[in-house]
Formats: C-alpha cells, structure tokens, sequence
C-alpha cells in the first residue's frame, strides 16, 4: 500500500538517523521509499527542508503529493518551505494534492512543533512493524495516511451544477431585453471561465497521477532487479 509516513524528532540529530534507518528497510526490500525530505519547523512556524532525495525518481518535491504536505505542515505563515526547491508560497499546495486528510496534516503538526525535526516519505508498505519498531527506537513518532486516490466526483458535480447554471442564464438571455442581455452574458462567460479552469486542473491532476504511476513502476522494477542481481550473486537459486 502506497503510504504518506511523517516520524517526528526532538532533534535533527535523531532526524536523520530516522531517516538512514528508512534507507536501510528500503536497501532491505521492507519497504519501498518512493521520495523522502529531512524538515525542520522553525521559530516562527515556517517549515525548511534540511535534506531530500530532490532531484529524484518522481522528480522536484514541486506539486508533488509531498512537497504539498511539507508546505502545508508549515501552515498560514510558513509555506516558504525552501527557496532552492522551489517550495514557496504560490506553489500548489493543498489538500488535493497532498492526497491525505485534513486531519492527518492537523495531528502530524500538533506533533511537529517548532525547534522540532521530521521525517517525511512517500512510501510502499505491506506491514508497519518494521518502520514502527526502526523508528521508535530512534525516538521517533510515527504518522501514516494511505494516499488517497484523486478525486474527480465532487469536482464532477461542481462543474454539472455550473453547466446547468449556464443553461438556465442561455435561456434567460434569448428571451430578455437588450439592457439585460449583457448582464445575463457576463455572468455566462465568467461561469464558463471558471467550468474551463476546473477541468483544466483535472487534466493537470490526472497527467501528474499517470507520471507519478510510471515512476513508481520504473522504481520498483529497479528495485527487484537489484535484488535479483543481489541474490544471484550470493549463489542464491533465482527463478523468474
């Protein structure tokens, strides 16, 4: 199962040894690590990246389902999460691209108070022992969310109630004076502007949801040939 894991730190000391105990489960084939990122939650409430895998198989942390979550753990004053990742305010960061609840972001940041550090992953688990046990033993404390799937059926029904909104204004139009008809035309086309900003954000989502799929794919492929590789050089019996 495709997961979002924060582990929470007292120190950054402690962080990044979180962070090679989760390297170390992925090299074991425990879990798969698709893209991680060492934070800090600073003074003042803003959330700086110490260290990531930046730029790795799923590409810059931007508009990714991580580097949302990071943005939105620093909260209302504390989306500039890195200026050289390109994490700043402005950037795509919400719920919906975070793929987790509202909920889950509130628990992780009730956690990750300031001067304290985390640990923050997009991972494939089957079983959560061995990330529970490594990180606890570190000190850690350990939030997961499935990763939701995107979710077209509310956006859907918006745009539905905006089209039939558009309908019932084109029918008003044809029938009402000439000092109306430009009234009622104006808020046709600002009804259609927002109906072609909606579904081009779907496309949007949905192109990022199918490279997001192809890069997971091309990891974990990569991942069982090298342990493949690794067993047949340890004289292992191999069998496809």
């Amino acid at each position: 199962m495709d997961r979002m894991l924060v582990v929470v730190f007292d120190t950054e000391k402690k962080a990044y040894e979180g962070k090679q105990a989760l390297l170390q489960l992925d090299g074991e084939g425990s879990i798969v690590v698709y893209a991680y990122a060492v934070v800090a939650k600073d003074a003042d409430g803003t959330v700086t990246v110490r260290q990531s895998d930046d730029p790795g198989p799923l590409g810059t942390l931007v508009g990714t389902s991580l580097g949302s979550l990071i943005g939105l753990l620093g909260g209302p004053v504390g989306l500039a999460v890195g200026a050289s990742l390109g994490l700043v305010a402005g950037s795509t960061v919400d719920l919906s691209n975070a793929r987790v609840g509202g909920d889950f972001v509130d628990d992780v940041s009730k956690q990750l108070r300031p001067h304290r550090f985390a640990v923050v992953a997009e991972v494939q688990e089957d079983w959560t022992t061995p990330v529970d046990t490594r990180m606890e033993a570190a000190g850690g404390t350990v939030f997961r969310r499935a990763l939701s799937d995107v979710k077209e059926t509310l956006d859907e029904e918006d745009t539905a109630a905006m089209q039939a909104d558009i309908a019932q204004l084109k029918a008003e139009h044809a029938q009402a004076r000439a000092d109306r008809k430009a009234k009622l035309q104006e808020k046709i086309n600002q009804l259609d502007s927002r109906i072609q900003a909606r579904l081009e954000k779907a496309k949007e989502q949905r192109e990022a949801a199918e490279q997001r799929a192809k890069a997971k794919i091309a990891i974990l492929k990569n991942k069982a040939a090298a342990l493949k590789a690794k067993a047949a050089q340890a004289g292992d019996v191999v069998t496809d």
